[in-house]
């Protein structure tokens, strides 16, 4: 991981044109994705799955396959922008995924796209008459949701609840809504008995791409690139929910 003290920062300034080079990764998920765009052609993508014990490798994987993609797209020196997700996700691997970008940019002075999972995760499905609900496994028995037009606007600003609450909290958003990703395939049951469409978990769309990632860092306004980049937590992490627990124990 870059610990960013080696250049000073600066944002170097973008081409004037619409063509740009971006590096794009998110590890906000158990999969860790990677990928490189240029002139808004795919020229790298990878995904690394957990390990043979479930966990997800994103501290083991990330920053040589970051490093692979940056070279493909011609190097750190010829990359314009780096597209982050920024979760909501699990708590560890966000960490992991923004201070190797904010190290990154440090170094290179590379300007940061903060991308939202649950954004990319619904842009391959967004078409006409469609509103995707997009869903992440949040554990404890909750999901991380956002819900989005056909044009891929916010509908429902990214939330956490448990699978049951979430019919009452989307409303009546018509015969075209459809649930994809992780907490889609986790509570599928539950979706179903709502009358929310679903896919199974064989279904590509229920994995988070690279490519949405730079597509949609492409799409951020350079005035609106960021270093730091700021995490999308949505709920305070388990660890800090022990440590409370611990000290109302300990409390007299």
């Amino acid at each position: 991981m870059f610990d960013g003290r080696s250049i000073p920062f600066a944002i170097r300034s973008l081409p004037s044109s619409t063509a740009l080079r971006i590096v794009g990764f998110d590890t906000a998920t158990d999969d860790t994705v990677v990928g490189a765009f240029v002139d808004g052609e795919t020229v790298s993508k990878k995904v690394i799955p957990p390990g043979p014990d479930g966990r997800p490798v994103h501290s083991e994987g990330l920053l040589e396959a970051v490093t692979a993609a940056a070279a493909e797209a011609g190097g750190w020196p010829r990359i314009d922008r780096i597209a982050v997700g920024t979760g909501p996700g699990t708590f560890t691997g966000i960490r992991i995924g923004l201070a190797t970008a904010n190290g990154i940019a440090l170094s290179t002075g590379i300007g940061l796209a903060g991308v939202s999972t649950l954004a990319a995760l619904a842009r391959p499905v967004l078409g006409p008459g469609q509103e995707i609900l997009a869903l992440l496994d949040a554990h404890r028995g909750e999901v991380f949701a956002a819900l989005y037009g056909p044009a891929g606007q916010i509908l429902l600003e990214p939330f956490v609840c448990g699978p049951d609450e979430l019919a009452p909290r989307i409303g009546d958003s018509g015969a075209g809504l459809r649930a994809v990703g992780p907490g889609a395939v986790r509570f599928s049951d539950e979706l179903d008995r709502a009358g929310i469409a679903t896919a199974g978990p064989e279904a590509g769309f229920n994995h988070l791409s690279a490519v949405a990632i730079c597509e949609l860092g492409a799409a951020v306004d350079s005035e609106q690139l960021s270093n730091p980049l700021e995490p999308t937590y949505l709920r305070v992490p388990d660890a800090q929910l022990w440590l409370e627990r611990d000290g109302r124990k300990a409390s007299p």
